[in-house]
């Protein structure tokens, strides 16, 4: 095994990124050390290489790189300006545009990541219940940075146990864990927060039966729709899922990569945040840089572009594509039983297994380090309005190439043929 050249950034910054999941122990030795433009569906790194990527700045691109559109809408914004001392009008009219496609909210709270918003859906769903457990669910991989979560994971250093003690969780399509949570803490949830799917879909009324239980037991229920919203369904996995939450997050895909998210509920819930009731007031979310303006009006134009294009069947029948190719990738290359591409079509999963069936994070970075070496990025799978037929035929084409050498080394020694260090999961134990 080689080992990768020494990343420059980790002398300045830890963990030589500002986001885990964009860290070395993330990618394949193979992979653009940096990334420094984008167009469409492609990238180019300091060394002017060009790749075809389907991570899509951590999903952030649901339009693609560089559209122009959006582009255009936040530079027309940063002349007029991005921050005043006073809100601006385009913060109501960016408000009215997403209610507009989610029956479900009355209000809106813009901020600048996910963390921001899920952290602000516990506060609030703390202080309308007078109650400080949270209920997450352990099958979903990550709500946020902060304490709450994060005290909930191996990575818990410097969490204090009395927050950690404020965290309970439960498995997805397991409504007797979600029973027995209510429960063993009688009167103590103020919340359930989890994702409506990743890959396994819910079975037996599954999310609705959640709800119901939240509504019994006096809980909020919270849909985090970072990933699921502007990709399942205009309005969301809510929408999909003809579900009624009482607060839900947003993100990602909804400013095709300038940063902004928001959280939305319920008046009667996310007016604690407010200043005109005479409850005690939440201090929800107050930053200086909150709404901006230039990232409100590119989720405007984001918004605009899904009215006008069928965006979200476009992802849907990209990844559609991809699957069944990579599966007769597989197939063809006789790894089927190791390698299986999965989940819902617009946001495409894989499972890479062991010559025993076990799932391998050294098989998982042989496949992606192969994947790089012919030009394509994809650590996880986003279609995108830039994705095409042509953009899929490169894939397939990489990945029969990759899946040559992955028979190879379920024939021999993967280590051998690997470049680097095998990936690791983000939440891990640090020794």
């Amino acid at each position: 095994m080689t080992q990768p050249t020494a990343n420059p950034a980790h002398a300045v910054i830890p963990g030589g990124a500002h986001t885990y999941s964009k860290g070395d122990d993330q990618f394949p030795a193979t992979a653009p050390r940096f990334l420094e433009r984008g167009d469409g569906a492609h990238v180019w790194d300091d060394r002017d290489r060009r790749f075809l990527d389907w991570t899509m700045g951590l999903r952030t691109m649901t339009l693609g790189y560089r559209h122009a559109a959006v582009i255009e809408a936040a530079v027309e914004q940063i002349w007029k300006g991005s921050n005043f001392g006073r809100p601006s009008r385009i913060e109501m009219e960016t408000a009215e545009d997403l209610l507009a496609l989610l029956p479900s909210a009355d209000m809106v709270k813009f901020g600048k990541n996910g963390s921001n918003v899920t952290t602000a859906a516990v506060k609030l769903a703390r202080a309308h219940t007078g109650r400080d457990l949270v209920a997450i669910c352990l099958d979903h991989p990550f709500f946020s940075f902060d304490d709450w979560f994060i005290g909930a994971t191996p990575c818990h250093s410097g969490v204090p146990q009395a927050i950690r003690d404020l965290t309970v969780g439960f498995r997805y399509n397991d409504l007797d864990s979600v029973r027995r949570l209510f429960t063993e803490h009688p009167g103590r949830i103020s919340a359930v927060i989890m994702e409506a799917a990743t890959s396994e879909p819910p079975r037996d009324g599954f999310l609705h039966a959640v709800r119901s239980l939240c509504r019994d037991n006096g809980a909020l229920f919270i849909l985090d729709e970072m990933i699921t919203g502007f990709r399942w369904h205009r309005g969301g996995a809510q929408a999909f899922y003809d579900l009624d939450p009482d607060l839900s997050t947003f993100g990602k895909g909804m400013g095709n990569g300038f940063a902004v998210s928001a959280l939305v509920g319920k008046r009667e819930i996310m007016e604690l945040g407010g200043i005109g009731h005479k409850r005690r007031r939440v201090f929800l979310m107050s930053t200086t840089h909150g709404a901006e303006n230039h990232a409100l009006a590119a989720a405007r134009a984001v918004m605009r572009v899904y009215g006008e294009q069928d965006v979200i069947g476009h992802m849907w029948r990209v990844g559609a594509a991809l699957i069944e190719g990579l599966n007769e990738a597989a197939r063809n290359s006789r790894v089927s039983d190791h390698f299986t591409a999965f989940g819902y079509a617009c946001g495409p999963q894989f499972a890479c297994r062991d010559r025993d069936g076990a799932i391998s994070a050294p098989m998982r970075t042989l496949f992606l380090q192969e994947m790089a070496r012919h030009g394509v990025i994809m650590n996880y799978v986003a279609p995108s309005l830039a994705h095409g037929p042509a953009e899929v035929d490169v894939t397939l084409e990489a990945a029969r190439r990759a899946l040559g050498v992955y028979a190879r080394a379920l024939e021999g020694d993967v280590g051998s043929l690997l470049e680097g260090p095998p990936l690791k999961p983000v939440f891990r134990e640090y020794n």
